[in-house]
């Protein structure tokens, strides 16, 4: 079928938009390639540095041009999605090694739990991460040592981290990799129930702990569907992991053929075969239309509004929210996975998964078809589904169709004919929100504001029983400049309580909410933040705000607004303890969250 209309004007805005950045990251691109991997130009002294340690490789590496694979890690034990690639290096050693290459594990980079971290002064590191993991990256490959890398890596802001690394040495082929989502566990909806009670005071903290550990119970990416494995996802709509690879669990045999498979072909596509497929050939802005594509046909992450625009401009492509709800408003939601519904991804990936969405969506010309992947040209690869046969990894045709359209359905018969996304304008300024999991009689809420300048001012509020009637609740001073923007899930349970008792309740926020949230609707991202002078921070208790997900507005009710002088608030707190005098410069330097909230400037 000939591409959506909406989706061919869409590209090509972008592509004219970015024109003059994306064609200097591309010269720039191609004088790197021309100058090649510096291995060979090394002093001796140099070469031998980067070899001492290389083993059985030592002689390889030195002596003849195969191929050195620069292995990028995020292991550590503490996140349950990267705890399995404690092994991975070693398998990707003698991967290489039967096809001729070398592998060294170029750097670490630091990899946080936003689940550990949420409520916690913790979090407001988490947004920085990105950008320190993409630096740590860039250490890593600064060596110059490499023809190709893999990137392994899961969650949050990782994934969004280590593809700006990869575009900045975006003249190298890379390929990532991923764990796997643990078994299925205590089933989410159980979970957010047990929550909502101990938020209530109904449950004590026995009960809680135990249905929090029967839901996170081992190795593998958490499994509803929030920021995590909506990179999963977007790794495969993207091109950079193998077809069928996201939702494999870890610790199976066709887990491990997928990650020996992953490594040999990084190093195939390398400049010294005939395969040359680097990172800045594939992540063009077609690729990245895909992406959100995706992101609005599966009822994605929030997250990824900011991550995807940093990751755009990492290769010069400039993208903007307008662009995302354009996208929307012309695809269908065609998943339900918790939040948006009650399954879980391991429920989703065997009804037919992302081979089933991406075979969908082709169907309606609702994707690029021809894009480059590492797979080859063409998405039409990502329909097939890996299978292990006699010991052999093959890739076969995928199912077709849905085995289960509670969870997954055809474009021509969608949950719903828009997609999970939308971008909210007007008064106040300008804001997201997730709407495929809120229901369509809270898609308008008009009501009166309490404002607050921190989450737990929320929660005392709630607990003294102040919080009735029809409220929008206004957490200000949250965005990147003010203390690096932290997610606000852990008021998730109450506000959920307020709307189960029938108020009409919002949230309104210069911060984010977690992947994860969604049945309450929460306008999140706005711009300008009440730091930088934003419209947030001159709204006083009982002003009437009206967030409209129908119309995509965001509008001030009561006059006189905008002549008070904005707000002040004491951010003293924020600026230490838990590694937060560390990133002074981080919240000096960052941009806005419509700009990807990155320190890598314009």
């Amino acid at each position: 079928m000939a591409l959506n209309k909406t989706l061919k004007s869409v590209t090509n805005r972008i592509v004219a938009r970015s024109a003059p950045t994306r064609q200097i990251y591309l010269d720039r691109m191609r004088e790197a390639r021309a100058n090649g991997p510096a291995r060979a130009h090394l002093s001796c002294s140099g070469q031998a540095h980067a070899f001492a340690a290389a083993g059985v490789d030592k002689d390889r590496l030195a002596k003849t041009n195969a191929g050195n694979l620069g292995i990028i890690t995020t292991y550590n034990d503490m996140l349950s999605a990267h705890q399995p690639y404690e092994r991975y290096p070693e398998l990707i050693r003698e991967a290489v090694r039967k096809v001729g290459g070398t592998a060294q594990v170029a750097g670490g980079v630091p990899a946080m739990c936003d689940g550990v971290t949420q409520g916690t002064a913790g979090m407001e590191l988490s947004l920085f991460s990105r950008d320190v993991i993409a630096m740590a990256a860039g250490v890593a490959l600064s060596h110059n040592t490499f023809d190709a890398a893999v990137f392994l890596g899961v969650c949050d802001k990782i994934v969004p981290g280590l593809v700006i690394a990869a575009q900045s040495f975006g003249h190298l082929p890379a390929v990532f990799l991923p764990a796997g989502p643990m078994t299925s566990g205590l089933p989410n909806e159980e979970k957010a129930k047990v929550r909502q009670k101990f938020a209530a005071g109904e449950a004590g903290r026995q009960a809680l702990m135990e249905a929090e550990m029967a839901a996170y119970h081992g190795p593998g990416t958490c499994t509803f569907y929030g920021t995590a494995n909506t990179n999963q996802m977007l790794m495969e709509f993207m091109g950079l992991h193998l077809p069928g690879a996201s939702f494999v669990p870890p610790g199976t045999r066709l887990r491990d053929a997928l990650t020996v498979a992953g490594a040999q072909r990084a190093l195939s596509l390398s400049a010294l075969g005939e395969n040359y497929t680097p990172v800045c050939d594939i992540l063009d802005e077609r690729a990245f239309v895909n992406g959100i594509v995706g992101l609005n046909a599966t009822g994605g992450s929030t997250n990824l509004l900011i991550h995807l625009v940093a990751m755009a401009r990492a290769g010069g492509i400039i993208l903007d929210w307008k662009d995302f709800s354009d996208i929307s408003d012309v695809t269908p939601l065609i998943a339900r996975v918790y939040p948006n519904g009650l399954a879980d991804v391991n429920h989703f990936h065997a009804a037919g998964g992302l081979g089933y969405m991406i075979g969908s969506l082709l169907e309606g010309g609702l994707l690029h078809p021809d894009t480059q992947t590492i797979a080859g040209v063409g998405l039409a690869e990502y329909t097939r589904e890996p299978k292990l046969i006699d010991g052999d990894l093959r890739w076969q045709t995928g199912a077709g169709q849905s085995l289960n359209e509670k969870i997954l359905r055809p474009v021509s018969d969608p949950f719903q004919t828009t997609g999970g996304l939308k971008r909210l304008t007007g008064s106040l300024g300008t804001a997201v929100m997730k709407v495929s999991a809120v229901a369509e009689e809270h898609h308008v809420v008009e009501a009166p504001v309490r404002v607050f300048h921190d989450q737990n001012e929320v929660k005392d509020a709630f607990k003294a029983g102040e919080l009735t009637g029809d409220v929008i609740i206004v957490v200000r001073f949250q965005g990147p400049k003010a203390n690096g923007m932290p997610e606000l899930h852990s008021l998730t349970p109450l506000l959920s309580i307020l709307q189960g008792r029938g108020q009409k309740v919002a949230l309104v926020t210069d911060g984010r909410m977690s992947g994860a949230s969604g049945k309450v609707p929460a306008a999140i991202h706005v711009c300008p933040e009440a730091l930088e002078g934003g419209a947030i921070a001159q709204l006083r208790d009982g002003d009437l705000l009206c967030v409209d997900a129908r119309a995509g507005t965001l509008e001030i009710l009561t006059e006189g607004v905008h002549a008070r002088p904005a707000a002040q608030a004491d951010l003293s707190a924020n600026e230490a303890g838990t590694g937060r005098d560390l990133f002074t410069a981080f919240r000096r330097a960052v941009g806005p969250a419509n700009a990807g909230a990155t320190v890598f400037g314009d």
